[in-house]
């Protein structure tokens, strides 16, 4: 700076304040700040600053963030270094000094646009670089918008990187570990790039902007990268096709094209990859899984399902289909521009953008809303309230094409919508969030004002299904596991109860399909029709074994099977039907439940061989962040049908605090089979 104030060097204090503002596991070298919070820097100059005592009242900062910064915009604030400074907006105030340094406090605005910031030194109108840092969300801030008061929940909702997703069923709910990795060096850098596309700088500010820009960008991104899974596949490929380990992995090969593609099967990542984004950019997230989700409905509360003769499903209903599970991702933050009462929870929303722009292909949807049918604040309201609200219509399909309503066991949709539990690997069900409980006055108040608002619109169809005149003599249930172990056989029964005073002939079709969790089918694996006569007042019960010898087919991987029974006698038909999971071979990990830190930790793993053929080429990956440096790989021998390997590894725990191991399995006959368990890692206790 000529012959005017000077500066030698500038120490942003990384390791320290970072700490202070909850980012040390991102980095201890590079500034990582939350705004509304002060940080503090060391200036260090070259003279003793009593040498330019005249120019002092000149010596300002300049923060600059974006491509073409602006103070009308708000992407560039210059602010005088002072004694006071000013809380409300940019500010620095020298707390140490002496002859050749100052101690500086700086606070940013708790609604200042986040981002990567360039902060210079002022002073008589000429600048000087001093370094770079990052500004992020600030959910421990009172005056943020993403404030959120329970620390448990801090810690979970955007510090925790060990997530769980659940799959399934209702009636089976299986926890898929999962690796959100907010905290990797390089997520803050992906986020910004995926975020380039809004040059809206100004507004990245609003949290309610910014995960409806990083929604529809992750909508885009998934119709981009996302490919059909190929029909043949080598062992190679089949490995390749199902590690989904974490969220970053998947981030950097959309944004940088390096790695595999993301294949449709796996396409319910994209909740997990938002909820990584936004924890890194310090917003409050969580993965939210619905079971028997309608989608595709259009806002219509029935949905129908089609099945032909032989029992099999035929296709899609005109009104969308049902979901085994769905996931999506919720986000925690105010939302001034609404109506009081919608803080909180908001669910993302991406949508295909029909020639609009990309913020409004992305609606963030108040959970609230969605409970109490509030349609008026966006049209996805109607939408998600459909998806966890329709009832089925299910019809019969004849072979002249006309169709005939079923008496079945009507199915409702929303079901045991659940999420991670706050500070525990338990599954925490907040479907009371969504909606009220299922036949209570809430419930039915919620949906009167839904219809009479659909009528105001003319899109009104009813909240009950059509009605089906029958005598309610002849009924049928199905009984049939929740889950079956992969290469079980399956055991089901069929009960028919006749009440009435008459005989009756009843035509029996049973069928076995395999489906993919979006409700696609998959393959038909068995069908059976019988001819019945039931006696007056009297029950008939069919019991069946089935190998997978049976099936027309194997179920593909990640499949489900749906077991349907339709009875015909006269005109009525009745239906009913379940849907059961498919469990792979049990990972057994034994452990203990706390470890020393740097201590050696011993961890047994076993896999029993449930399948009539072996398990050849078997590999055991093992990672944890905290627990192990780096992935490690063990080559195993074959696995003999109806067998047990057993094997122990043993690492060094390096971090205290709760980790997670994960355990992962490859062989021929499957890929990625996982299982996973937390240890509390304690500190060496000091010596005597």
């Amino acid at each position: 700076m000529g012959q005017g104030l000077g500066i030698k060097s500038c120490d942003f204090q990384a390791t320290r304040n970072n700490a202070e503002h909850h980012t040390n596991d991102i980095s201890s070298q590079r500034l990582i700040v939350r705004r509304g919070q002060p940080f503090t820097i060391s200036l260090h100059f070259w003279a003793p600053v009593t040498t330019y005592l005249h120019t002092l009242n000149k010596v300002a900062l300049v923060a600059q963030t974006g491509e073409q910064p602006s103070e009308a915009n708000g992407t560039q604030a210059t602010f005088p270094i002072s004694s006071l400074g000013n809380q409300k907006w940019w500010s620095a105030r020298v707390e140490e000094r002496d002859d050749q340094s100052w101690t500086i406090s700086v606070t940013t605005p708790a609604d200042a646009v986040f981002g990567h910031y360039l902060l210079l030194l002022q002073v008589s109108g000429r600048k000087e670089r001093l370094g770079q840092f990052t500004l992020l969300f600030n959910p421990w801030g009172r005056e943020d918008a993403v404030f959120l008061a329970n620390e448990a929940q801090r810690r979970e909702y955007l510090l925790n990187q060990n997530g769980l997703i659940f799959l399934g069923t209702a009636d089976c709910i299986q926890a898929e570990p999962w690796d959100f990795g907010q905290f990797e060096e390089d997520v803050i850098d992906l986020s910004l790039d995926l975020l380039r596309v809004d040059k809206q700088v100004e507004k990245w500010g609003n949290p309610v902007h910014v995960a409806r820009i990083l929604g529809a960008l992750l909508y885009t991104l998934k119709e981009q990268r996302v490919l059909p899974t190929p029909q043949l596949q080598t062992t190679k490929e089949r490995a390749l096709l199902n590690k989904r380990r974490g969220s970053t992995p998947i981030l950097r090969q959309w944004l940088r094209g390096r790695g595999r593609p993301v294949y449709d099967g796996q396409a319910w990542v994209l909740a997990a990859v938002a909820c990584t984004v936004l924890r890194g950019l310090g917003i409050p997230a969580r993965v939210v899984t619905t079971f028997t989700s309608a989608q595709g409905t259009g806002g219509d509360l029935l949905i129908d399902e089609f099945y032909d003769e032989e029992g099999l499903q035929n296709g899609e209903g005109r009104r969308g289909r049902i979901w085994i599970f769905q996931t999506s991702t919720e986000c925690w933050m105010a939302r001034p521009a609404l109506p009081q009462g919608y803080d909180g929870w908001q669910i993302l929303y991406p949508r295909a953008p029909n020639g609009v722009g990309v913020l409004e292909s992305c609606d963030l949807v108040p959970v609230r809303a969605v409970k109490e049918g509030t349609l008026g604040l966006t049209p996805a309201v109607l939408d998600i309230f459909a998806s966890i609200n329709a009832l089925c219509v299910v019809w019969k399909c004849h072979k002249d094409g006309t169709l005939e309503l079923t008496d079945s066991n009507t199915k409702y949709v929303g079901n045991n919508i659940s999420t991670k539990g706050v500070d525990c690997d338990r599954c925490e069900d907040i479907t009371q969030n969504y909606k009220y409980p299922e036949g209570s006055p809430q419930e039915e108040e919620v949906l009167v004002k839904v219809q009479e608002s659909r009528k105001k619109h003319g899109k009104d169809n009813g909240i009950h299904p059509p009605s089906l005149e029958t005598d309610d003599f002849l009924h049928l249930f199905l009984e049939a596991p929740s889950s079956l172990a992969l290469g079980e056989n399956v055991q089901f029964s069929v009960s028919l109860v006749n009440h009435s005073d008459h005989e009756k002939e009843v035509q029996l079709a049973i069928g076995l399909q395999a489906v993919y969790y979006n409700g696609i089918l998959a393959a038909k694996l068995w069908r059976k029709k019988h001819v019945l006569t039931l006696s007056a007042n009297s029950a008939e019960n069919i019991s069946i074994f089935l190998s997978f010898s049976n099936f027309e087919q194997n179920p593909p991987e990640n499949s489900f099977l749906r077991l349907t029974a339709m009875a015909t006698h006269s005109s009525l038909t009745c239906f009913d039907q379940q849907d059961i999971a498919i469990c792979r071979p049990q990972l057994t990990i034994e452990m203990p439940e706390t470890a020393e830190q740097h201590q050696p930790l011993t961890v047994s793993v076993s896999i029993h061989n449930s399948l009539d053929a072996p398990m050849k080429d078997c590999v055991i990956s093992v990672f944890g962040r905290g627990l192990i440096y780096r992935e490690k790989s063990f080559r195993l021998s074959s696995v003999q049908p109806g067998n047990t390997l057993h094997t122990q590894l043993e690492f060094t725990p390096m971090q205290v605090g709760l980790q997670r191991l994960t355990v992962e399995m490859d062989c021929n006959m499957f890929q990625n089979l996982t299982n996973f368990r937390s240890v509390t890692v304690v500190a060496p206790e000091p010596p005597a």
